[in-house]
C-alpha cells in the first residue's frame, strides 16, 4: 500500500468517525475567525470561546477594531493568556486590514500572513473554512497524526503543510485537519494512544510495516 492510498484510508476513516468536520472556534465571518485564531495561540479553543462574545460584541469587525484602545481590547481577552501582545495585533489587524486590504479580509495565505501575527495555521484556516479553499491547516495534532501514520517525518508545521498538501485529495484537506483534531483529543492524544479504538489501526505503521 502506497503513502497516498493510506492518506485515502485516513481520509475515509475519519469521516466516518467525524461525520461533521467543524471549527471548533465560534465565529460569524472572516474577520471574527482571524481574530478567535490570533487568540487561540498558546490557550484552549474553550476558553477563546468564553471570552469572543464580549470581545465581538465591542468590536465586531476590522473598523471597529482598528479604532479601538489596546487597553480596552487587553482587558476584554486578559485570560487567554500573552495578552499585551495580542491585543496589539488585533487592533494592528484591523487598521491594515482597512488601509491595505479595502475592509475586507484576504483570501490568499500570501496576504494574510503580513497581518500582524498572522502565520500560515492561520491563514490557512480562513482561506479554507472562510473562502473554501484547499488548505492544510498544521496544528500539534494534525501533525502528530501524520507523523504517527507515516505521512510525514517532522515536526516543522511548514515542511508538513507541504508535504501533506501533496498527499492530500484538495477537496478533502480542510476537513481533514479538522478532525485530525478531533481525533487527536479523542484517541491519538499525545500522552497515549488508544490504539483499540482507532479506525486506523489496520494499516498504521505502529501496528504493521509500510515502507
Amino acid at each position: 500500500m502506497t503513502k497516498k492510498e493510506r492518506v485515502i484510508k485516513a481520509v475515509e476513516a475519519l469521516e466516518k468517525l467525524y461525520p461533521d468536520a467543524i471549527c471548533s472556534l465560534d465565529y460569524s465571518d472572516a474577520f471574527q475567525l482571524l481574530v478567535a485564531t490570533r487568540l487561540s495561540a498558546q490557550c484552549t479553543d474553550a476558553r477563546v470561546n468564553m471570552v469572543t462574545p464580549a470581545l465581538f460584541k465591542a468590536y465586531p469587525d476590522a473598523a471597529s477594531m482598528a479604532k479601538a484602545p489596546i487597553e480596552s481590547v487587553e482587558e476584554l481577552i486578559k485570560t487567554c493568556g500573552l495578552y499585551k501582545t495580542k491585543a496589539k495585533d488585533l487592533v494592528g489587524i484591523g487598521q491594515m486590514i482597512m488601509t491595505e486590504f479595502d475592509g475586507k479580509v484576504p483570501d490568499t495565505i500570501e496576504q494574510l500572513t503580513r497581518l500582524p501575527g498572522v502565520g500560515r495555521k492561520t491563514a490557512n484556516l480562513v482561506c479554507g473554512d472562510v473562502y473554501g479553499k484547499p488548505a492544510v491547516v498544521t496544528d500539534t495534532h494534525f501533525i502528530r497524526l501524520c507523523n504517527r501514520l507515516g505521512f510525514v517525518k517532522t515536526t516543522n508545521p511548514l515542511q508538513a503543510e507541504n508535504a501533506m498538501r501533496k498527499l492530500l485529495p484538495p477537496d478533502k484537506s480542510n476537513d481533514f485537519c479538522h478532525r485530525s483534531v478531533l481525533f487527536g483529543r479523542d484517541i491519538c492524544t499525545a500522552r497515549k494512544t488508544y490504539c483499540d479504538r482507532c479506525p486506523m489501526a489496520d494499516f498504521c505503521p505502529s501496528k504493521t510495516d509500510f515502507e
